[in-house]
């Protein structure tokens, strides 16, 4: 066991000096919420005595007991809050199984009536003091659009699986307003600068700047605002620490009119933007006016939230380099911002992403890695986060981030997109390896891009922040598999068990990381001759299993579903049943878009055209079945994406016109006219029938039309992005919301399997 290092235990001492709570009551508001009939049996109690306990002679963090009084309630006990709710997690998940969780939200209320009584206590300690939730990106990618309800619950999941960090920015625009408003600027040069409501993670990095499609709708600003303020309300009472935005020195381009003097340079350009959406403009940390900004940025959300964090999230050069290599220059960029960090707040720690040594790293060599850090010499006055631990760690490279604590994450995700996909193997290992080897881990993380469905990878890692040995996979898996589909109220047959058991060493212990994080079908791509298939790094399109495996898992889950229909009616069955028959209908589009191509690019035949239409009406054929399929649940819907976008416009047409064109662009274009196309790519009914089936259609009838020795992708591209733009601009019929053809799952699984036996027998 790795010694508990004097760096790491004053890191700890200083963040949890400005607690979140000791009180019981959000945890009881929390029972309440989400099992009322049991409100009354479960007591609940602070040990915090517990606190100057060790383990093995180290601080012992969060510690929590479980056990069952005689009259049959549950004594839940802790030294924190958070202990509190990962005792009353393990004890709902492991014994009632129960939970909560992504997508299908609160199977709480069905726990047993009697309660299930403990012969030995349930016992746990943390082996890192934080657990971590959220990428910077996550609240653009997944909660762009949601409301209290949405985020009452998340917050609810959160708590419960022991996060006790995590970011809190939305609303954050309010603030930018009112401190440029108070220090001269105009609303027209906010308008230039503030982006659209599902970019805004880009605009605070200083990549993007303005909105395309029309200008942010302050009414949506103060809607978020107001979100925001019960958010933070809600993560104190749950003994979640907020992580508030600071200033990162990104301002209007009319800083120089307000202040001639200005000492100010320009980003980089990000990603081909048109200039008008990039190359932001940055106040230069030397200039006093940067820390006056930051002051007031500070300052006034304290006014707002009260003083209920001291940890401030600042990234200033995420995928943006700085304005020079120079190491001084980097050292005094870091020293001057932090000290206005601490002008602003004595107590704050800095909170920084480490993605920019990894996604720039020909850039931030070691050297220049050395000087920024350390231009903060009070090493626990900051917090890195190792964005992509499971793939490409960092810290290993850094010396431990050269003495800053740091946060082993799993990232996972890009985009939010759709694929059955994990790193059983590098989450447990690793995590726990670095954990002995880096006196200055203090936590682990969640960082996805965005939530999808292999929500059983992210669990895995934050019971491992639970466990000082890597944990065994295969008990991991059985147990978690009872919670999914324990709601069901029938005995699980032995094959659901088995299903999940098929993909845990195979779909789920990918170790060939050249393919580093969930891989998207290549359906959601533009068409094209080449370059689809076997795609690697973080947006990979190839698989690192037998795609027949996945066959043979979703044959076992169908199999219990048959046995048990009861298992139909649960949400989590039906999630993952549909999720299971995306990944076999996008795989089987693999080899009939490669037959396709190979009879293209054959020798020319008098049946070759013959032969294009056939195939290319088999693969839009079988892209017509998956809308089908993803339409019989609500989480696999375009239409739950566009009309949560237009409910946030509270009522305005005009709004809510605009909002359904960002949520279009996000997941198409991603930018005026294609910047990042397809790179939120998602496996939704309504854009798979309505965007990617029409998009192959043209592209089959391109290839009939076209000899392959004219073939030219530029031109075929052109002319997609004039289609692509136009079904970006639509707006949904009536301005009342988009409906998808809805249909029975069990009807629709019968008609598409009948119909493609040769994907499914495989």
């Amino acid at each position: 066991m790795r010694v508990f290092s004097l760096v790491t235990s004053a890191f700890a001492a200083g963040a949890v000096a400005l607690n979140t709570t000791t009180s019981t009551g959000g945890v009881l508001s929390l029972i309440q919420r989400r099992l009322p009939q049991h409100a009354k049996s479960f007591k609940l109690e602070i040990v915090p005595d517990w606190n100057n306990s060790t383990i093995e002679g180290e601080p012992a963090n969060d510690i929590y007991v479980v056990s069952s009084l005689s009259e049959g309630n549950v004594l839940v006990q802790g030294n924190t809050v958070g202990g509190l709710l990962a005792g009353l997690h393990a004890y709902l998940s492991r014994v009632a199984h129960v939970d909560i969780w992504w997508f299908i939200g609160s199977q709480l209320d069905a726990a047993p009536r009697k309660l299930p009584f403990l012969r030995d206590s349930l016992k746990g300690q943390s082996v890192v003091p934080y657990r971590y939730y959220l990428n910077t990106v996550t609240t653009s990618y997944t909660s762009a659009f949601w409301g209290w309800e949405e985020w009452e619950e998340h917050l609810d999941w959160m708590a419960l699986r022991g996060i006790n960090t995590a970011l809190a920015w939305i609303g954050f625009e309010k603030i930018y307003i009112e401190v440029f408003r108070d220090m001269g600027f105009s609303d027209s040069d906010l308008e230039d600068f503030i982006s659209g409501p599902a970019f805004l993670a880009w605009n605070h990095f200083g990549n993007i700047q303005g909105s395309w499609g029309g200008p942010m709708p302050e009414s949506w600003v103060e809607d978020q605002f107001a979100l925001q303020l019960k958010i933070i309300k809600r993560m104190v009472e749950l003994g979640i620490k907020p992580i508030l935005p600071a200033f990162p020195g990104y301002v209007p381009r009319a800083i120089t009119r307000v202040f001639p003097t200005a000492n100010v340079s320009n980003g980089s350009n990000w990603e081909s933007f048109p200039t008008e959406y990039t190359n932001d403009t940055f106040l230069d940390p030397f200039d006093p006016l940067f820390e006056e900004l930051q002051v007031r940025f500070v300052s006034k959300q304290k006014a707002y939230y009260g003083n209920v964090t001291n940890f401030w999230t600042l990234d200033q050069f995420n995928e943006n380099n700085p304005a020079s290599g120079d190491l001084d220059y980097l050292q005094s960029v870091s020293k001057n911002t932090w000290n206005s960090l601490k002008a602003a707040d004595p107590e704050a720690i800095w909170i920084m992403q480490g993605w920019l040594f990894s996604s720039n790293s020909a850039f931030w060599t070691n050297d220049r890695i050395q000087s920024f850090l350390g231009g903060v010499t009070v090493n626990s006055d900051m917090l890195i986060l190792d964005l992509f631990s499971e793939s490409q760690p960092q810290w290993q490279r850094t010396n431990s981030f050269y003495g800053k604590p740091w946060v082993w994450c799993q990232l996972h995700d890009y985009g939010g997109n759709y694929g059955l996909y994990g790193q059983i193997m590098n989450v447990t290992e690793n995590s726990i390896e670095a954990l002995q080897s880096s006196e200055n881990l203090v936590g682990f993380g969640l960082t996805p891009e965005g939530l999808e469905g292999n929500e059983i990878m992210y669990d895995l890692l934050l019971d491992q922040a639970w466990s000082k040995t890597p944990i065994d996979t295969e008990t991991y898996f059985h147990d978690w598999v009872s919670a999914r589909y324990g709601a069901s109220g029938v005995a699980l047959p032995k094959s659901v068990y088995e299903a999940w058991e098929v993909l845990r060493p195979t779909v789920y212990n990918n170790t060939n990381l050249v393919a580093n994080a969930v891989p998207k079908s290549i359906f959601e791509l533009v068409p094209s001759t080449s370059g689809l298939v076997n795609r690697t790094g973080h947006h990979p399109t190839l698989l690192n299993y037998d795609p027949a495996v996945v066959v043979t898992a979703w044959k076992l889950l169908y199999q219990a579903g048959i046995a048990k229909p009861e298992l139909f009616a649960n949400p989590a069955y039906q999630y993952d049943f549909v999720d299971w028959t995306r990944q076999i209908m996008g795989n089987a589009f693999i080899p009939l878009y490669e037959q396709l191509i190979a009879t293209y690019t054959a020798a020319d035949k008098p049946s070759r055209k013959n032969a294009l239409e056939t195939q290319g009406r088999k693969l839009t054929q079988l892209l017509s079945s998956l809308d089908k399929v993803l339409a019989t649940d609500k989480n696999f819907r375009l239409s739950t994406w566009i009309n949560a976008a237009r409910a946030s416009a509270a009522n305005h047409a005009s709004t809510a016109d605009f909002l359904e064109y960002q949520a279009r662009n996000q997941v198409t274009l991603w930018g005026p006219t294609g910047q990042i196309s397809d790179y939120a790519s998602r496996s939704w009914s309504g854009l798979v029938a309505t965007y990617y089936l029409p998009r192959w259609q043209k592209f089959v009838d391109y290839l009939v039309a076209t000899p392959a020795s004219e073939y030219n992708q530029t031109a075929f591209a052109a002319g997609l992005l004039e289609w692509e733009t136009a079904w970006v601009n639509q707006t949904t019929p009536g301005n009342k919301g988009s409906v998808d053809e809805e249909g029975d799952l069990r009807t629709v699984i019968h008609a598409v399997v009948a119909a493609w036996g040769e994907v499914f027998d495989a």
